[in-house]
């Protein structure tokens, strides 16, 4: 069934990376008014129906669906998203915004993250409506913005303030479907469930003075340096949820292996033993059973000569499911100490856990069109260690997977290095290989 080349898909994803959506958090950062119209043009040409939703100037998302005959049918949703992070190109070794077909791989920022998706899925979408498909349940396409921050500009205000519009029973969005070679054979994770996230800002208190008499000062920013050096160091106890368990049980290790991977009190030891050889791949299975807290912005003194009198640290806390801020406050004073005291907590997001089932008919249509790519691959559901759009629908009851389809050719470890990274970029074959599956999926899943 698989191809290897679609022309079509290559040069829209080609574009959506040309657009140059970056999102760096802030309100008026984005743009992605530019790939709402490149998509809406396309859906437009097909003849389906398509509204544009715009909360704020160049913030643009667009949805578009196909009816569906039957009321009682299941609804089905292609979520993708058309912002991206910034990128370092000084660091990169060819434009990040080029769109460069190279040696049969596209490059650019968001070529991983997640534009080969919302390529393929908007061209599925597409040729769906153009070969005049009526299903039997509908089918929604929503390309939205500001997925790279808060999703206030895109999903987030979407579901809130246009819930019919995206709302469906099921819905398919980033980013599973990457090959993982186990010792038991090939998988292919799926997430069904992805952490929460708890972005602090933590206040360090002191006193100020002159620096020319730094002697035993309550330097503000000294005191910052031992507290980010106390939450670096910090270990939080291992946990094991369901979705860890099925990967474990998928992966073939030995016996004592696969006994020490599911015991919190082993969990570490196992993983640090596997860290030379796939230190990728441990990064992502330490965040799947643990709740990690990661220093990433410090802000802080207004003169060289003036010994700061308050420093603020902003810390990304990702929280397992059944963790909220009482849990989150109590880890800070825990890994803090005799220095919980000196710090404030002047602001917490609270965005939990959220979780699907995977029994479900739509995993076993997943299961079933997998098989067709990688007769040797198998399934297996997974923890999100990111965020996602996903978690909005989640919370109104839609079923949501993380789904694509992905040839052998890129490692599981280096799609995971290029999420954020350097030197992102995509193989053709992977293009061909999700647009086509996108549109079988929706003709197994829908009927018609």
């Amino acid at each position: 069934m698989s191809q290897s080349q679609d022309p079509e898909v290559v040069d829209l994803l080609q574009q959506l990376i040309r657009n140059r959506c970056v999102n760096d958090g802030s309100d008026t950062s984005g743009h992605e008014a530019a790939s709402a119209e490149l998509l809406a043009g396309l859906v437009a040409r097909s003849g389906a129906d398509i509204e544009r939703y715009e909360p704020t100037p160049g913030r643009a998302s667009v949805v578009a669906r196909i009816e569906g005959s039957d009321p009682d049918a299941p609804s089905l949703c292609y979520l993708g998203h058309t912002d991206v992070v910034p990128a370092n190109e000084d660091t990169w070794s060819r434009d990040p915004f080029g769109g460069e077909l190279v040696d049969g791989e596209v490059w650019g920022r968001g070529a991983i993250d997640m534009l080969n998706l919302t390529a393929a899925m908007s061209l599925a979408f597409a040729r769906l409506a153009r070969a005049g498909w009526q299903p039997r349940g509908t089918l929604v396409l929503a390309a939205v913005a500001d997925e790279e921050a808060l999703g206030s500009h895109g999903a987030g205000w979407l579901v809130e303030h246009a819930p019919d519009a995206v709302t469906t029973d099921y819905l398919i969005t980033e980013t599973g479907g990457m090959p993982l070679a186990g010792p038991g054979g090939k998988l292919l994770p799926v997430p069904v469930a992805e952490k929460g996230s708890c972005w602090c800002r933590l206040r360090v208190h002191g006193e100020a003075g002159h620096a020319s008499m730094p002697f035993r000062t309550d330097n503000a920013l000294v005191t910052a340096a031992e507290v980010v050096r106390r939450l670096a160091r910090h270990r939080p106890v291992a946990e094991i949820h369901d979705s860890w368990r099925a990967l474990v049980d998928a992966m073939g290790w030995p016996p004592e292996v696969t006994a020490a991977m599911l015991d919190p009190e082993r969990v570490d030891g196992a993983l640090d033993e596997l860290a030379a050889a796939d230190l990728v791949l441990v990064r992502e299975a330490h965040a799947c059973t643990h709740t990690t807290i990661a220093p990433t912005i410090v802000h802080g003194g207004s003169k060289i000569n003036t010994i700061p009198d308050r420093v603020d640290l902003d810390v990304d806390i990702r929280t397992l499911p059944g963790w909220g801020p009482q849990e989150v406050r109590a880890m800070i004073a825990d890994a803090l100490g005799d220095l919980a005291p000196r710090v404030e907590i002047v602001d917490a997001l609270d965005d939990p856990a959220t979780a699907s089932r995977f029994d479900t008919p739509l995993w076993d249509r997943l299961a079933a069109l997998a098989a067709r790519f990688h007769p040797d691959g198998r399934l297996v559901p997974t923890l999100q260690v990111g965020a996602t759009d996903a978690r909005f629908f989640r919370r109104r009851g839609t079923v949501s997977y993380g789904f694509g389809m992905f040839s052998d050719r890129i490692g599981y470890d280096r799609f995971g290095a290029m999420f954020h990274g350097d030197d992102e970029r995509i193989d053709v074959e992977s293009l061909a290989w999700s647009a086509a599956a996108f549109e079988q999926l929706a003709r197994d899943f829908l009927g018609g």
